[in-house]
């Protein structure tokens, strides 16, 4: 079955239909692609002051309204319940099940937020003649848990999760020039350099995602990552909520264009 990798819709229809049930990266050139987050609309308020105080790791690109899960807006028969090709349900803070449909899950009382993901920049970074190693060995993009604790509200707290891509060290002016013009999708790195500055012991074993290579001529770099609200879930233990699994977004019908500065 051929892999429709450039249209969103197409691609979407193929993980409704069950035909793709891996992660998106590299998927779609040009077209924005979002963390999920859902939670009951008596949890919703707070997560999104969560956002609001941390916009670096948790950018939204949209808020729904109770029980929505038709987004027009974001693209043609867009269903929330279906188009992520694997979502992950957590109770009290726990991780439940892994599945690719939460149509049985779903609620009226649910609120979904769709959050800005590092995938949408990495297009103009390779534009620009940059490799991404992720992207370039076919793997999920590296992601850690760090010793850097977000703003917290009533509710939700905990330590940001990053995103991990290596450079030469003159192309990093390059990467910081290119990725800051994309504020609602993570922006510019949070570090270069030494991980251990910022509570990352070992990048051969990545919290989520896959280890890539890393050349003795290059540095790591790290972004702010959408993974970061199910650690802020896991601590605040709501009754249910369901999230993206880390490399498998929703990817939209929106121009990457559209959300640049």
């Amino acid at each position: 079955m051929t892999l429709y990798h450039k249209n969103p819709l197409k691609l979407r229809q193929q993980i409704r239909a069950g035909n793709f049930t891996s992660m998106t990266s590299g998927l779609c050139s040009g077209y924005v692609q979002c963390n999920l987050v859902i939670l009951e609309k008596e949890w919703a308020e707070d997560f999104y002051q969560f956002c609001k105080l941390n916009p670096k790791p948790c950018p939204v690109i949209y808020k729904s309204k109770p029980g929505e899960y038709q987004f027009g807006s974001l693209g043609e028969d867009i269903d929330i319940r279906t188009d992520i090709s694997k979502y992950r349900i957590f109770k009290k803070g726990i991780m439940v099940s892994e599945q690719t449909d939460i149509k049985a899950d779903w609620s009226r009382n649910f609120v979904s937020f769709l959050l800005g993901c590092s995938f949408s920049f990495e297009e103009a970074l390779i534009a620009n003649n940059l490799e991404i190693r992720n992207v370039s060995e076919n793997v999920n993009v590296p992601m850690f848990i760090t010793n850097i604790e977000c703003a917290a509200t009533e509710k939700f707290h905990g330590k940001m999760v990053v995103s991990m891509r290596p450079f030469k060290s003159f192309e990093v002016t390059k990467v910081q020039e290119i990725t800051r013009q994309f504020p609602r999708v993570h922006g510019e790195p949070i570090h270069l350099g030494d991980p251990t500055k910022i509570g990352i012991n070992n990048l051969s074993k990545p919290d989520f995602g896959d280890k890539v290579t890393i050349k003795t001529d290059e540095i790591p770099v790290f972004w702010a990552c959408g993974v970061t609200p199910q650690i802020a879930v896991q601590n605040a233990s709501p009754p249910i909520c369901i999230t993206h699994s880390p490399g498998c977004m929703l990817v939209t019908d929106k121009l990457n264009a559209e959300i640049k500065n």
